[in-house]
């Protein structure tokens, strides 16, 4: 097989990384769709239950995950090509104005440099962001842009990044950037309500944000920096699927400490809990802090080896994302040229 070939196949199968498993009955196509989660009853019991989270030992796991899985040459940029496609190109800066939502939808619809597609040979390969994530204002303006390219248009809401505003605006929200187009919606919870171990209010916030919601996704952001330990982190992802949500998401961007390997791991693995009992799919969105090519590899690699194959389409696995998308391209030029690229020969991500 050429090297061209083995891009375009993407994601490769490699002797470094476990090949990738046929699909069956219980691993839905990307095409068949996902059933969704239609979410269940709080369960105090279940929640008692899950009190004891060994950090050590998952730090130990990630180490020797990410430290023994080695991705080299075309198979790296398979991979790569992969983490592009699971991506939601973000904006959420107090400066965005229409013009820059409308770049980086641009940049989502042709994210490679002529030169990069043509030498990797993925033409038509139809490589692109799953979404581009935008404050509310800007919705409209991503929806127009992206008309029948089939990229998603994310919208963070419910106060983002605190979460503090009354719930009945947080509603609001939801349902306006619904109303303009919106498909996916990225809530944010209020942290306090971890720390209180509030959990039925929570529930029922995120329920409500579900109703809001209708067809469009619903991703819980848990701001895991903010809420102090795993167990905290586990406790609140196993609320936000009890009430309905399709994905649990790390960080909001804005905390001191984003997204993490060990956080992503207990989160994770409370989504296989939460499939081994409800045989329901959870999807996963790390964000906050992901802006290299190795270390999306390194979430590849963690979401390959506790989740399985599944959780390598965008439909269950997003990256929230802002500058990740060039130092692919500067990885992926590299591996073409044997030259690193200066970031501003690439257009904006």
């Amino acid at each position: 097989m050429s090297s061209k070939q083995a891009i375009a196949d993407v994601p490769a199968e490699t002797a470094s990384v476990t090949a990738l498993p046929a699909r069956n009955a219980a691993t839905p196509a990307r095409t068949s769709g996902i059933a969704r989660n239609p979410g269940m009853e709080l369960d105090l019991g279940w929640l008692e239950a899950m009190r004891h989270v060994n950090r050590s030992a998952l730090e130990r796991r990630v180490g020797s995950m990410t430290k023994r899985r080695s991705i080299k040459a075309d198979n790296q940029a398979a991979w790569l090509l992969r983490a592009v496609s699971v991506m939601d190109l973000t904006t959420l800066n107090s400066n965005d104005t229409d013009e820059r939502v409308r770049r980086l939808c641009a940049k989502a619809i042709n994210p490679f440099r002529r030169d990069i597609v043509e030498g990797l040979g993925i033409a038509g390969a139809d490589i692109r962001p799953a979404a581009v994530c935008v404050y509310h204002p800007f919705v409209a303006t991503a929806v127009d842009a992206l008309k029948g390219t089939g990229i998603h248009v994310a919208a963070v809401s419910t106060a983002f990044p605190h979460g503090l505003s009354p719930l009945k605006t947080r509603i609001e929200e939801i349902k306006a950037s619904v109303a303009d187009g919106a498909d996916e919606i990225d809530v944010v919870i209020p942290r306090g309500l971890v720390y209180a171990a509030k959990w039925q209010e929570l529930y029922d916030e995120i329920v409500a944000f579900r109703a809001a919601c209708g067809e469009a996704h619903l991703k819980v952001i848990l701001g895991t920096g903010d809420l102090s330990t795993l167990r905290n982190v586990m406790l609140a992802s196993m609320v936000a699927m009890m009430a309905g949500a399709d994905f649990v998401k790390t960080s909001t961007g804005k905390e001191s400490v984003n997204a993490t390997l060990p956080v992503g791991l207990a989160m994770v693995r409370s989504i296989r809990a939460y499939h081994d009992r409800t045989g329901y799919l959870i999807g996963f969105k790390p964000a906050g802090g992901i802006s290299t090519a190795k270390s999306a590899l390194d979430w590849l690699v963690l979401m390959k080896e506790e989740l399985g194959r599944p959780w390598l389409e965008p439909e269950l696995f997003r990256f929230g994302a802002s500058s990740l998308l060039t130092d692919i391209e500067r990885q992926l030029e590299h591996h073409l040229t044997g030259r690193y690229s200066a970031n501003h020969r690439h257009a904006m991500a």
